[in-house]
């Protein structure tokens, strides 16, 4: 493919091949991510008193862990004892777990927000701790963490391209295989760059809607 031949439009579509393999790391990374956040929050608030030295543990190791590291040694290390990890599978269980280590402190933070007055009232009236936490602090939870939640959704997807590591044909891995046929890596990078930016545009702007739908009425969010 000769540099010539090649428009910054077909660039960019060309590029966009890898765009539903971004999206789908980057969605099945942050499911992967809240559903773990959410069980550790909820079995810390709760009180299990025998695993709250594991959530503890598993915080303090995966916050701290780099995600190429733990990408790695999950693909490339596990098979040498036996353990073939498929590539998406691979990025959830290195990505996914990571960011769930730092949401489970983001809905940490946002349960130490709710009116403590509310859990007594809810308890004086005779629910239950479940309920107490299913009704009354859950649902404001998750309206507090979602700064949070935007935030660590965005860190995810800055940390897809690693997925290009492991064989994914994602936006990064697209690049690299165009750049190397055209010799246009300028272009194409600034390609690359307008696509992550116009993907994170759209999740701000459906991040906004869901904000103003489910708004604490008096709290302003930024």
């Amino acid at each position: 493919m000769q540099s010539s031949q090649v428009s910054f439009i077909e660039i960019v579509a060309q590029l966009g091949q890898g765009l539903i393999y971004t999206l789908l790391v980057t969605l099945v990374c942050s499911a992967t991510g809240m559903l773990v956040g959410l069980v550790t929050a909820c079995m810390r608030r709760l009180g299990v008193a025998w695993i709250q030295p594991l959530i503890s543990a598993y915080t303090y190791i995966f916050r701290g862990v780099p995600v190429l590291v733990l990408l790695f040694i999950v693909y490339f290390g596990l098979p040498s004892i036996g353990i073939k990890v498929p590539p998406l599978l691979a990025m959830a269980l290195s990505l996914g777990l990571i960011s769930g280590a730092y949401l489970s402190e983001v809905f940490r933070g946002a349960l130490s927000s709710v009116d403590s007055a509310e859990i007594i009232a809810a308890e004086a009236m005779g629910m239950t701790r479940l309920q107490v936490f299913r009704f009354i602090e859950l649902p404001q939870m998750l309206r507090f963490a979602l700064p949070g939640m935007v935030n660590e959704f965005t860190t995810v997807l800055k940390y897809s391209p690693f997925a290009y590591t492991v064989g994914i044909p994602e936006i990064t891995k697209q690049a690299m295989t165009l750049s190397a046929t055209t010799l246009r890596g300028v272009e194409i990078y600034l390609a690359v760059g307008v696509l992550y930016f116009s993907i994170f545009r759209i999740l701000l702007w459906a991040v906004q809607l869901i904000e103003l739908r489910y708004r604490i009425p008096g709290l302003v969010l930024k």
